[in-house]
Parts: structure tokens; sequence; C-alpha cells
């Protein structure tokens, strides 16, 4: 039965995929779990879009949902998935400046779609398993990175999943992948 806090609807922890997968990328994040033995929590929620939302959701799992944001530069040839927490501002100088890059922006909606499979709201570093996100940069504040647990949406704006982060550094984001992490 779900819990309604604010008006925010917020299930019970499940530890099993959902009976209908909403997207490809929701239906292969389940799959890699359960080929790569990634055991994970999941709650469903009304949309959570805002970091607000979020903060209803993170009391019910019990730990902080990550901020993704898809940047890219000027031209839209370099992209950018930047996982950090909520409490940090995002400072366009200082991420450039940190990775040594041209100045980046939010990029647009349809590239979101085209290249991490989800749609705004649901930004989610667990695209990188997809063929065409391969070119992606993956970004992590070093604070998310050392956390004992991770918490994001699963390609949808309507579940959360909680894993352990050495699981997603060391088996679910693919070998050949290089994410960069930065204070």
């Amino acid at each position: 039965m779900p819990i309604f806090v604010n008006m925010f609807k917020v299930s019970e922890i499940i530890t099993t995929p959902p009976e209908e997968f909403s997207s490809e990328l929701q239906r292969k994040v389940y799959e890699s779990f359960e080929a790569l033995g990634i055991p994970f929590e999941r709650v469903d929620t009304d949309p959570g879009i805002t970091m607000e939302d979020c903060q209803h959701i993170d009391e019910k799992i019990g730990v902080r949902i990550v901020k993704t944001v898809f940047l890219c530069n000027r031209q839209q040839t370099e992209f950018y998935l930047y996982v950090t927490s909520d409490d940090k501002p995002f400072v366009t100088r200082d991420f450039c400046g940190a990775l040594g890059i041209p100045r980046v922006s939010f990029a647009p909606a349809d590239k979101l779609l085209e290249l991490t499979g989800v749609l705004v709201g649901a930004t989610t570093i667990l695209s990188a398993i997809l063929p065409q996100c391969a070119n992606v940069h993956l970004i992590m504040d070093k604070d998310i990175a050392e956390s004992e647990m991770f918490a994001c949406t699963d390609g949808t704006a309507t579940c959360f999943v909680k894993i352990k982060t050495e699981d997603l550094l060391g088996k679910y984001i693919p070998a050949s992948r290089q994410i960069i992490t930065f204070i």
C-alpha cells in the first residue's frame, strides 16, 4: 500500500523489477541488475521531477537521490552526464574548469532522449549501458562516488532505485567506460 508524504505517493520498498516496463532502458536496467547479481531496492512514486519531490523519496528509500544533469558543448558534439547531490549548485565555470573543457549548457530534450533513452525528469547514469550513450562522458561528484549507497531514477520519473555505489561503479557501468570524479 502506498504511503503519501505531503500528498506525494511513495510505495513501500520493493525488491523485484516492475511487472511492466515503461521503456527499453528500464527493462535493460533490471535485466542488468539480475545478470550482474546486483541487489536493489526501489520505490514507485508520483512523478519525481523536482528536488523537493526527491526529498519525499529520500525519506522512504533511506538515502538521498542524486541529481543528474545532461550537458553539452555549444556545437552539441560533446555530451556529459553529471551526477551530483541536490545541495550542490551547478556552476558552469567550476565544472568546465575542473574538466578543462569549453563552456557547457543544458542539452536539449531531444538529445537527452536520443542519447540516454530518457525524458526530462528521468535523467540517470544508468543510461550508460545503452549503445547510443557510449560517447557520452560520465562525470560524478567525488562525494557521490565515495558514498556507500547510490539512489537514482531507473530511467523513469516514477521509479527510483537504490544500489551499492561499488556495484554501480564496479559491476554496472561497462568496464570500457571511464567515470571522471572531482570535488
